[in-house]
């Protein structure tokens, strides 16, 4: 495995994150497909032993116990020192809006409940899970602020907002002195180019990681056209991502399938490949070992410039979707 500095930071992560929606109780989520504690440990230690330190799970991922599988796992496979944990808060609830919860105590509160299912004193990167407007990023960048002073995290993140929002929030904080985000965890991936209009440069420009989420597409990149997965047939949120454009994505799967026969390597290995030329670390989901294999091959397949353009040019601009449609 191969490690990187996460940003301007000072973590050291590897190139494949491990995203671990699909681990957790099935009954507490809006995900059918997830494996139970038994099934997620094996492949979080099958991660660990492939040289994977970096993971990350949410406070909304199948009612937190995403994050108690987790937790569970690296207190039996691993030495806490040795990996870097992320997870994320969600926005206040209209309870607790209504309740009057302002957003440093949300902040708090979120991120205590997500210790204690961890079980961890602290996490690595705390991450803004989705950009809220009813947040004001003056509260939410002091929430983060002292909760790094409080010595619970390292450093912080953001997901699901736009460039402009995370320049604003960024500047903001420089201007008080305080932490900014380190890292944006957008979707991002060879049939989904999006982040590319402004995010990239950003991030570029400001040494601010990328770690996308979707590297596979919900697992499109990785299979031949028309083939299927569970996760594919059952998940409902995943499947609006990218059906408007099937016939126009179905083009650049068949070149990720023509090239992977030509290299002798999967398809997982050339759409993953061509992904971490253009960002740190992408959060890649395993529900079983050899999407593990596939994942940490593909950090060591070298693409030519001729054939990421191969890749890249039958690409045509695609309409925001998921959490980013409901932003416009």
């Amino acid at each position: 495995m191969e490690y990187v500095k996460l940003g301007r930071s000072d973590l050291m992560v590897s190139r494949i994150c491990l995203g671990c929606m699909g681990f957790g109780d099935a009954q507490k989520g809006m995900h059918s497909w997830t494996l139970s504690y038994e099934e997620s440990k094996k492949i979080i230690k099958y991660a660990l032993d492939k040289g994977i330190n970096f993971f990350d799970t949410a406070m909304a991922y199948q009612g937190g116990t995403s994050e108690e599988f987790l937790g569970r796992a690296i207190q039996e496979y691993a030495h806490r020192e040795d990996v870097i944990i992320a997870t994320k808060f969600s926005n206040r609830t209209a309870d607790d809006l209504a309740r009057g919860v302002t957003v440093i105590e949300h902040i708090e509160n979120c991120l205590n409940a997500s210790l204690a299912r961890l079980k961890m004193d602290y996490v690595d990167l705390y991450i803004y899970h989705s950009w809220d407007n009813n947040a004001p990023i003056e509260e939410v960048m002091e929430g983060l602020h002292r909760v790094i002073k409080q010595g619970k995290v390292r450093y912080i993140g953001i997901s699901n907002c736009y460039a402009y929002q995370l320049a604003k929030a960024n500047a903001y904080a420089r201007s008080q002195g305080w932490e900014e985000f380190v890292s944006v965890q957008g979707h991002y991936n060879l049939i989904f180019r999006e982040e590319e209009r402004e995010m990239a440069r950003l991030c570029r420009e400001e040494n601010i990681a990328m770690t996308p989420y979707s590297a596979l597409a919900s697992g499109r990149l990785a299979k031949k056209p028309g083939e299927q997965s569970k996760r594919m047939v059952e998940d409902q949120y995943a499947k609006g991502k990218y059906d408007a454009s099937v016939d126009d994505d179905f083009k650049i799967i068949q070149r990720v399938e023509e090239l992977a026969k030509k290299k002798e390597v999967s398809m997982t290995e050339i759409s993953l490949a061509w992904l971490l030329t253009k960002v740190t670390s992408p959060v890649v989901g395993a529900t079983k070992p050899h999407h593990i294999d596939g994942a940490v091959d593909a950090v060591y397949i070298q693409l030519t410039d001729l054939e990421q353009q191969y890749l890249e040019e039958l690409y045509k601009p695609h309409a925001l979707v998921g959490v980013m449609a409901e932003k416009k």
